[in-house]
């Protein structure tokens, strides 16, 4: 059984790293513009915010096309790893209660057990899937989310620069100097907000399986892709909505390296607020900005999340079926 599971998580990986790079070299300048209009700040004298097409048109103009795919680089080198880790991890503890990993066509009247010493909640949690589910997903989000925190922190930083700054060389030039100017605690700046978001995945994957089960029962063949990109579809933007908020409060986290202007008393000595956290930044953002400013990129973010979660879900499953279909 250990060989079988070992099998399960190397085709996981395997396919979480490809669905992770099809999927964000595809929605990169959708990345660019959500990331940049989540990441705008209310400044005295400034009339109102930037919209999608004024941010789109505003790139254009100064940066060209390659403005479009500026941190491709780190963004490449999140998702891979972030979809390895999330799909093998949330994969195997699926496995280890008796299912089969996403993708996987179980063969009839067949199911994985694992040794004998789980099979006392085994039935618990196969009678109630939304359960395994929900805990299988919760792992996996926070293993992947603690390991590639550092990444997704060089991503927001490269997006979100300003012409007017010295901008960062490449990847590694951008973590030397974050750690050179700000610490090893700034690659973590933001995980808080990001590990509140597993409640994204909680509802993301229990759903998305749970329509793939609605749809399967019109059929015993395996789902054609067009199925899988609407139950992708629609279960990604159901928990994008529901979860967003954390998302501008994550950017808000990992774009601050110094102190704002409302951030200074009259004397110009800094307020001394517990400045950097969520309770602070969060409440800060209401009262500056409005509640409507924990939704400000949310068109876009859906624009680019909905497809980019469809393509990353139907890449993995064909890999995973092209990978089982292959391996003994």
């Amino acid at each position: 059984m250990q060989s079988g599971q070992a099998k399960w998580t190397a085709n996981s990986m395997i396919a979480g790293a490809g669905g992770g790079l099809i999927a964000s070299v595809a929605t990169c300048p959708l990345d660019v513009v959500k990331t940049k209009l989540q990441a705008q700040r209310a400044v005295q004298g400034q009339a109102s915010y930037q919209g999608i097409f004024a941010t789109v048109r505003n790139i254009w103009l100064h940066d060209g096309f390659r403005g479009f795919y500026r941190g491709l680089g780190p963004t490449i080198l999140g998702y891979l790893p972030t979809w390895a880790i999330y799909f093998a991890v949330y994969d195997g503890i699926k496995t280890a209660f008796g299912e089969v990993p996403l993708g996987v066509q179980p063969p009839p009247h067949e199911r994985l057990y694992p040794a004998a010493q789980p099979k006392g909640y085994q039935p618990v949690m196969r009678e109630h899937s939304w359960s395994l589910h929900i805990l299988s997903a919760m792992c996996a989000g926070a293993t992947s989310t603690i390991c590639t925190n550092p990444l997704w922190v060089i991503k927001t930083r490269f997006m979100t620069q300003s012409r007017d700054e010295v901008r960062y060389r490449h990847t590694v030039d951008a973590a030397l100097t974050i750690y050179r100017t700000e610490g090893i605690r700034a690659f973590y700046r933001g995980l808080l907000p990001s590990l509140l978001g597993i409640a994204h995945v909680a509802v993301q994957f229990p759903l998305y399986e749970q329509l793939k089960v609605w749809a399967q029962q019109e059929s015993e063949e395996p789902l054609s892709g067009r199925v899988i990109l609407l139950c992708s579809a629609a279960a990604k933007m159901t928990a994008s909505v529901a979860t967003y908020p954390h998302e501008v409060v994550r950017t808000r986290l990992q774009t601050q390296r110094r102190p704002l202007a409302d951030d200074f008393s009259s004397d110009g000595m800094i307020k001394k607020y517990p400045r950097g956290g969520i309770i602070y930044t969060t409440q800060k953002l209401i009262r500056k900005e409005g509640w409507t400013a924990l939704y400000r990129g949310l068109s876009i973010n859906l624009l680019r999340t909905v497809p980019n979660s469809a393509v990353t879900m139907l890449t993995y499953e064909l890999l995973m079926r092209h990978l089982s279909s292959r391996t003994p």
